[in-house]
């Protein structure tokens, strides 16, 4: 296989494994949250009161949900940043898998939230899908 140069890197490709860190700290933050409420910590939920609400009572199973997608994120970005090729497949499927979840909020009404949502992780996995960015990874 040839090897691309670090000159030849994608040009998303710190953006979208930055994406993948922060988003692990966000989904690591709303378990922690979850699981042991009524910290300091609690006051970022002042953006989202309704999300928290529906979260707040599945606590303990929501907290751990969160913690696993944390989990699964971390490896997004940990395989991302060392082009591993299981990096940019677990990477591309959490993409996919938000789109869907941005079509089924615009199909069950919630139609500005479902269109952003679906326009820019289809965006993104479209860029993400492209040959040169897969062809990035060994």
């Amino acid at each position: 296989m040839i090897d691309i140069e670090q000159n030849d890197r994608p040009r998303a490709f710190v953006a979208i494994a930055s994406f993948f860190v922060f988003g692990s700290a966000m989904a690591a933050y709303a378990g922690v949250t979850l699981l042991i409420p009524g910290t300091v910590l609690d006051r970022l939920w002042m953006l989202n009161k309704a999300g928290h609400a529906l979260l707040a009572s599945l606590a303990k199973p929501a907290g751990v949900g969160f913690f696993l997608l944390s989990a699964l994120l971390g490896a997004a970005a940990i395989g991302w940043f060392r082009r591993r090729r299981w990096g940019w497949f677990l990477g591309t499927s959490m993409v996919a898998i938000n789109a869907a979840g941005d079509l089924a909020n615009l199909i069950v009404g919630e139609h500005l939230k479902g269109a952003v949502g679906a326009v820019i992780a289809g965006l993104l996995l479209i860029y993400m899908m492209r040959s040169r960015v897969r062809g990035y990874f060994t």
